[in-house]
């Protein structure tokens, strides 16, 4: 890994745990200032005093940052909080992910749940967190996405799944937005299959998964400003291979994006 990644700044959602853990600690290793999301503040203080006390990094290196992604209003306190106090962004990981649940379940004035955790909430804080990002070469937003997108649907008439759920069905959905969003040309983005690991989700894949250090490895390459990106490309571990047919159309990058901002409540 090169020393490139010395001074920059990362936000990594979803990273008390599993992958978005584990790139954690490889960026700060490697010198980044991490900004670490958790769903509560004592989940991501947590994650910060482990990351310390187990891995010799300092503390100014990491910021515990809070948000629960299944209440956007948490996500967009958060995304102002990073505005106010890091106004230069240099990568944003979107990485919390969530199983969607055996039984359909839309929290009151939200959203299906995987839909929400799993992509919008991504969505609205990317958005939210335009002015700052920076747009210097090396400036990026890695979306880490799944294989399952490639057996996804976007439901464009029930795209909360009311009239016809399962869970697989649900979280492929999720999974495949979020690599369509890699194609908004309004970002520079990539999005990134980590290959099956030891986290929460592995029961979704049905068979053993390789150590999650391992799945962020190939995320950390990614922020990386020394490896060069193909702006909406995909990534299968360290390979860039094509995506799904419909994460690579104007028109479903398009209809998403007017999807999204309806359910989020915000225009972009």
């Amino acid at each position: 890994m090169s020393s490139s990644l010395s001074g920059r700044t990362v936000l990594v959602t979803g990273a008390t745990s599993g992958i978005g853990y584990e790139t954690a600690r490889r960026l700060a290793e490697h010198g980044a200032t991490v900004l670490l999301h958790g769903r509560t503040p004592e989940e991501a203080q947590a994650a910060t005093d482990r990351l310390i006390a187990t891995s010799g990094i300092t503390g100014a290196q990491l910021r515990p940052l809070a948000a629960d992604f299944t209440r956007l209003e948490e996500v967009e306190n958060l995304a102002h909080a990073v505005v106010r106090d890091h106004p230069r962004l240099d990568v944003l990981v979107n990485n919390a992910a969530i199983a969607a649940p055996e039984r359909h379940t839309q929290p009151k004035a939200g959203n299906e749940i995987a839909f929400q955790v799993n992509f919008l909430a991504h969505y609205l804080l990317t958005n939210l967190l335009e002015p700052a990002l920076t747009s210097d070469p090396g400036g990026r937003v890695v979306n880490v996405s799944s294989a399952l997108h490639r057996s996804g649907a976007i439901q464009w008439n029930d795209p909360q799944r009311v009239r016809r759920y399962s869970r697989l069905a649900a979280y492929a959905q999720s999974q495949l937005a979020l690599t369509v969003f890699a194609a908004d040309p309004r970002v520079t983005a990539v999005s990134v299959n980590p290959g099956v690991c030891e986290t929460g989700l592995l029961p979704l894949y049905g068979h053993e998964g390789a150590p999650a250090a391992e799945g962020a490895r190939h995320v950390v390459r990614l922020c990386d400003p020394a490896t060069e990106i193909v702006n909406g490309a995909y990534y299968d571990r360290s390979e860039r291979v094509a995506p799904a047919p419909a994460a690579t159309e104007d028109r479903t990058v398009k209809r998403l994006n007017k999807l999204a901002d309806l359910l989020v409540g915000h225009t972009a």
